[in-house]
């Protein structure tokens, strides 16, 4: 072999070595990015993801993917594109009746009055009972969905007795100013548009205390949880914190305090209705969290007794194939105990 093809050869691996670098460049960088998934509630933890606190605390890339609503977004966590999401207690239930593998380790909020059922004025409903025969737009396979067929069922109806149809948040607003839905059981900022042209003929927080509680929660890939315990404990740190912000300065909150216009921005709602809609809802501090009342104690804690009564009525109608023998294995409260050290 000559000298000169010597140096080609040379050069030929070298450039080939430095092509598999930067593909194996591209794909360390690639493993590294974290994708977590939210949806469009007003919660003060969106201030942690507009100001990019997670990645400014542990130096990860993070991507982040918003849905409109907790089906859509247990759908993409089966896909396995998703490592940590939020989601409503009701999907919550369905996907571990489903065998998703995914752990509960947040609740982001009690729902209490932020979700609720509203008839639209000229539709004739002033009663429970004039809801049969009506269409109602929900999101199926969310907490207002479970709420809507627990409220039918305390008013002695039925979904064959209502047409519920399976719509998006954005597709609700527009289905009720067209007038081709008589009623909506939605969240914020879409509960406060038809509440303009509507009645609240229930709230989710009334359904609550008729005993089937809903939440919206923070759940992780059960493998990514125990591979990155470190990140999961900061990120349930800033949200804590975010939380604890929003507690000692709620009174004084204005449409140009910087978290709430960050939340109208990361939500599209109006900066003007924001503190309303927080008002709303109950955000548990870490004490809160990690206790009976929540997260703690087993099967008797708050959270896993939810997923249990949720379960059994998505099982009564049909939604999920199966019961778990005990729902506490998909609630774990260790990441919150340590971001209570940190």
């Amino acid at each position: 072999m000559t000298v000169k093809q010597i140096t080609h050869c040379i050069k030929k691996a070298a450039a080939l070595s430095l092509a598999t670098g930067i593909l194996f460049s591209q794909m360390a960088s690639a493993d590294d990015t974290i994708t977590i998934g939210y949806q469009g509630m007003m919660n003060p933890w969106k201030a942690v993801i507009a100001e990019k606190q997670l990645e400014k605390a542990t130096g990860k890339d993070i991507e982040w993917r918003r849905f409109d609503s907790g089906a859509k977004v247990i759908t993409a966590m089966a896909s396995g594109d998703i490592d940590i999401a939020t989601a409503g207690s009701s999907p919550i239930a369905a996907a571990v009746n489903r065998g998703l593998e995914i752990e509960l380790v947040w609740i982001l909020e009690n729902i209490n009055e932020a979700e609720a059922l509203v008839v639209r004025d000229g539709s004739g409903i002033m009663a429970p009972q004039d809801l049969k025969g009506k269409k109602l737009g929900v999101p199926f396979v969310s907490t207002t969905h479970f709420h809507a067929l627990f409220a039918l069922e305390q008013f002695g109806l039925s979904d064959d007795d209502v047409k519920l149809i399976n719509m998006q948040p954005n597709a609700i607003a527009a289905a009720w100013e067209r007038g081709d839905i008589d009623g909506a059981f939605i969240w914020d900022p879409v509960l406060g548009r038809i509440k303009d042209s509507g009645r609240v003929l229930i709230t989710s927080g009334e359904l609550s205390n008729w005993g089937k509680a809903t939440f919206d929660g923070m759940v992780v890939d059960k493998t990514f949880g125990q591979e990155n315990p470190e990140f999961v404990a900061q990120l349930i740190k800033l949200i804590a914190d975010a939380d604890e912000t929003y507690r000692t300065t709620k009174d004084s909150l204005t449409a140009d305090t910087p978290m709430i216009k960050e939340i109208a921005e990361m939500t599209g709602g109006n900066a003007n209705d924001v503190a309303g809609v927080l008002a709303l809802y109950q955000f548990p501090d870490l004490k809160a969290q990690t206790s009976c009342v929540w997260l703690g104690c087993g099967a008797e804690g708050g959270a896993a007794k939810a997923l249990q009564f949720t379960s059994e009525f998505l099982k009564e109608q049909g939604k999920v194939p199966s019961l778990a023998d005990d729902y506490s294995v998909f609630v774990n409260a260790s990441f919150a105990e340590a971001a209570s050290k940190l």
